[in-house]
């Protein structure tokens, strides 16, 4: 019996999950077999998923204490721009990990989705396959039983009638209703598979059923989660602060989805590895009551070392019915010459001969192989397929929840970035022709674009700007000459054709503190130039 379990190994990953720690919610440790009847077995699958909602709890807490931090704990500026650029990374790299993880995390959830699938596939497959061969054995024992008390009697009583007056015929009449109900008596102590209390059709429907909306449900978060995190990716490269917004909203949702399916598909592992790791104990608790020990031993482990249970019944109704086919050639021979109107023997003929190829199905249908190989493709499914895909899966839970957690960390801290650029864009002078925020005020407001250069405040010192040499004029043109000048010369509206060195012309774009600066500059080299004209 030993040797015949090399067809069915469980895989390690059973082992490994059928060692976690089985523990009901008193807190005292319970016994790891599969019984999903039992209380405390049930327990023990709720507390792993209690488990993981403890660390739901915690990451939730983690966010709430970080965000807060970063709400209430802000450095002063000067700190800020000093940091900026290793902040600006920081939030960089910490995007580009999250989105690394969400991506890896969707492609194991979906190799795992249709590993999960494959095996539930193949279970419903071989229910659906052992519950045809069940209701072939059913049929072809009642359809038999069926003719040998219905057919089969009527057509003797009505030879006995015909041969009233021969002992001899009567006698072998008798003898043929014997082994009819010798057959009848066989083929009762068959199991009568639809007594059971386990319906293989309406357990591969369920599970049908419920894989169906499984897999959908896992392909719906997985798309989510991959627009999540594009979306998120797309808003922080657009620097959008409504989408940052949606996506925080909506990546709290799935970090919290994320964690439930790590729970349930946690609890689920753990619970079909206890089923594969002993498959023939929970089978045979499952039947002791309707189906006889021997039969059960026999389809678990279909050895040539075991008896057929059925070898016996069956060698009966095959003699019986040889015995019957004798007797009715010989009645065939002697009496219907005698007796033109028996001609009964021929329907009773046709009855037993579709008997005996009854036999042959029924035998083929008994035999253990067919019924033993559904068992052990079932549990390859289960086992293998399916017992992988919830590894997988709850993978995906775990690295999806780590990715949306960095994703929650990083978009804040993009934010406050968002913010230090305005600060610094609010901080530069609108009316200088040489920043881009004013050129695009200018295009919308033809008014404001008439405003005379910075360039120009040069030309209103008096004597001493006609000191200057032609050669540094300084020009009053608008702003809209000198962006029609450098698109007629260079092509790019932020640089000029005319150029910055000696005609005393500002950076192109500056602050209120640098502009201050390069007015002081700019007053004392013209005084110096006036001084040194009147020496």
């Amino acid at each position: 019996m030993s040797t015949a379990r090399v067809d069915y190994i469980a895989p390690w990953w059973t082992y490994w999950l059928h060692n976690f720690p089985h523990i009901n919610l008193r807190l005292k440790p319970v016994d790891g077999s599969f019984n999903p009847q039992e209380d405390n077995y049930q327990q023990s699958l709720i507390f792993l998923v209690c488990v993981v909602a403890a660390g739901l709890g915690l990451n939730l807490l983690f966010l709430a204490i970080y965000l807060g931090c970063l709400c209430c704990c802000r450095s002063d500026e000067g700190d800020e721009e000093e940091t900026k650029r290793p902040r600006s990374c920081c939030v960089t790299w910490t995007a580009v990990i999250a989105g690394l993880l969400c991506c890896a995390a969707v492609g194991v959830g979906f190799y795992g989705n249709s590993e999960m699938n494959d095996g539930v596939y193949q279970v419903t497959y071989s229910l659906y396959h052992a519950n045809h061969t069940l209701k072939g054995v059913n049929t072809l024992v009642s359809g038999t039983m069926d003719s040998m008390q219905g057919s089969l009697k009527q057509h003797l009583a009505r030879l006995d009638e015909i041969f009233a007056m021969r002992g001899d015929y009567i006698q072998t009449l008798r003898f043929m209703q014997q082994m009819a109900d010798n057959i009848i008596l066989q083929l009762t102590g068959l199991p009568d598979w639809g007594q059971t209390k386990v319906d293989l059709a309406r357990i591969a429907d369920q599970t049908n059923y419920v894989e169906y909306y499984r897999w959908l449900t896992y392909l719906l978060l997985l798309i989510l989660d991959l627009v999540i995190c594009l979306v998120a990716c797309l808003g922080l490269a657009k620097q959008s602060r409504w989408l940052l917004t949606t996506m925080m909203t909506f990546g709290v949702l799935t970090l919290i989805l994320s964690w439930a399916s790590l729970g349930v598909d946690t609890a689920t592992a753990v619970g079909t590895s206890d089923f594969c790791v002993a498959p023939d104990k929970f089978i045979m608790n499952l039947t002791h009551n309707g189906i006889s020990t021997d039969i059960v031993h026999y389809y678990l482990y279909c050895s040539q070392s075991m008896p057929n249970p059925f070898q016996q019944a069956l060698t009966i109704y095959q003699r019986s019915v040889t015995t019957m086919q004798i007797q009715i050639q010989g009645l065939l021979q002697f009496a219907v010459p005698m007796f033109p109107t028996a001609e009964r023997f021929v329907g009773i003929q046709k009855l037993l001969n579709s008997s005996e190829a009854s036999l042959h199905q029924l035998t083929a249908l008994l035999d253990c192989r067919s019924l033993h190989k559904d068992y052990l493709d079932a549990l390859i499914g289960v086992c293998y397929d399916g017992v992988e895909g919830l590894l997988y899966l709850s993978l995906f839970s775990l690295l999806a929840a780590t990715a949306f957690c960095a994703m929650l960390c990083a978009i804040p801290r993009a934010w406050r970035h968002f913010d230090n650029r305005d600060r610094d864009y609010d901080d530069i002078d609108e009316e200088d022709p040489f920043n881009p925020q004013a050129r695009r005020i200018a295009a919308h407001n033809p008014v404001r674009g008439q405003i005379h250069s910075f360039c120009s405040y040069s030309s209103s010192m008096g004597s001493q700007s006609s000191l200057q040499p032609p050669a540094q004029a300084v020009s009053n043109a608008p702003v809209s000459e000198y962006m029609n000048q450098s698109v007629l010369f260079g092509g790019n509206p932020r640089y000029e054709n005319v150029p910055l060195i000696g005609r005393g012309s500002p950076p192109p774009s500056y602050s209120p503190s640098m502009r201050a600066t390069y007015l002081s500059v700019t007053d004392d080299q013209l005084r110096h130039t006036g001084s040194d004209l009147q020496v």
